[in-house]
C-alpha cells in the first residue's frame, strides 16, 4: 500500500501543497486496525483538482480520476490515483478553513520510510464526524477508547461549533454512548 500513498504524497510534498493521512490508513497510525481497499490523502489545496498537476505521475503508469465536488457537495472534489498491483489513493479536498487546520497540525509518521503527516487524534475525530456515516461513527468510538476520550474531547469540542449541527448532535450521540 505504501508505494503508491508514499509516491502521492512525496508529489504533494514537493510542490509544496499540505496534505494529511486519514480514514482507515490515519487510525492505523493511531492504534486501531482495520481492513481497507484504499488508502485516503486529505488537502484543501484545489489545485490538485487540476489533471496537468499529476502528468509526471501519469508517466509513471498511475491512473489519474479527477472528480469535482459540485456546488452543493461537502467536498471540492477528489482526484484518485491507481496502480496496478497497488491500492489506489484518494486525494479528498475539503473546503473549510478548520479543515486546512487539521491538515496544517498533522504531524509526519515514518510509514515505510516515508514521512507521511497524519492527522491527530482529535482531527480525526472532528474529520469523521463531519462524515457522518456508519463507519465513521464506529470510527469514533473506536478511537476514543483507544486514545482516550479524555485525551480528545476537549480539542473536540472546543471546535465542534465550527462542524455542521449534523456533526455536533453525531457526537453528542456518541458521547452518550
Amino acid at each position: 500500500m505504501l508505494g503508491l500513498l508514499a509516491r502521492v504524497s512525496a508529489e504533494l510534498a514537493a510542490r509544496s501543497i499540505p496534505h494529511a493521512l486519514v480514514g482507515a490508513a490515519a487510525m492505523a497510525v493511531h492504534g486501531i486496525s482495520r481492513s481497507t481497499f484504499d488508502a485516503d490523502l486529505f488537502t484543501t489545496d484545489r489545485a490538485v483538482l487540476d489533471q496537468a498537476l499529476w502528468s509526471t505521475l501519469a508517466a509513471e503508469a498511475t491512473a489519474v480520476d479527477v472528480r469535482i465536488g459540485d456546488a452543493d457537495d461537502p467536498l471540492a472534489g477528489v482526484v484518485r490515483f491507481a496502480r496496478e498491483g497497488q491500492r489506489s489513493v484518494d486525494l479528498v479536498v475539503g473546503r473549510d478553513r478548520w479543515q486546512a487546520e487539521a491538515v496544517a497540525r498533522a504531524v509526519p509518521a515514518p510509514l515505510g520510510g516515508a514521512g507521511i503527516p497524519v492527522v491527530t487524534p482529535a482531527d480525526l475525530v472532528l474529520l469523521k464526524l463531519h462524515a457522518g456515516g456508519p463507519q465513521d461513527a464506529w470510527d469514533v468510538t473506536q478511537l476514543l477508547a483507544v486514545v482516550g476520550a479524555d485525551a480528545v474531547a476537549p480539542r473536540v469540542e472546543g471546535l465542534l461549533p465550527r462542524l455542521p449541527i449534523e456533526a455536533r448532535a453525531l457526537w453528542d450521540r456518541i458521547r452518550r454512548g
